[in-house]
């Protein structure tokens, strides 16, 4: 889905009119956010992509993560796939497994005292967030087709 598709869908929730309003732009430039940018022609180059350019400059995703964070989310990046080969489904499978019994370990642990304090949480939220991104590396791999018999 490209950006422009991304506002479109978002200004079908409110009005266009609202938007340009309350951030202070025309209305025919939120309508052009939201059009398909054409070489010489219509579409803006609207705040998503100014966003996404930012943060392929300096490398950093702390606006995706505020960003994840003010919506009340978190971004966990997945983990790249391409050309891992690994061996077997069931190797894979234990190691959610094992990943899954380690989160819940630390859990066991931080309220073992019947309170989790600032430090244990934000370890909590590392085995979390490293247990989804593996989680989302095996779906990927699956998708990819890296366990079809043969391979």
């Amino acid at each position: 889905m490209e950006s422009y598709d991304v506002l479109k869908r978002a200004l079908r929730k409110t009005t266009p009119k609202a938007v340009a309003a309350d951030l202070g732009v025309s209305l025919s430039l939120v309508y052009k956010w939201a059009e398909k940018p054409i070489d010489g022609g219509s579409g803006g180059y609207n705040p998503l992509d100014r966003l996404l350019q930012i943060i392929d400059l300096s490398g950093d995703t702390g606006i995706v993560e505020w960003l994840c964070h003010r919506q009340g989310g978190h971004f966990v990046k997945d983990p790249e796939v391409s050309g891992r080969k690994i061996d077997h489904v069931l190797t894979a499978t234990q190691e959610i497994i094992g990943q899954f019994s380690g989160l819940l370990n630390r859990i066991s642990i931080a309220a073992d005292d019947h309170s989790v304090t600032e430090q244990e949480a934000e370890q909590i939220r590392e085995c979390w967030d490293a247990l989804k991104s593996y989680a989302e590396g095996f779906v990927r791999s699956c998708e990819s087709g890296d366990y079809k018999a043969g391979n």
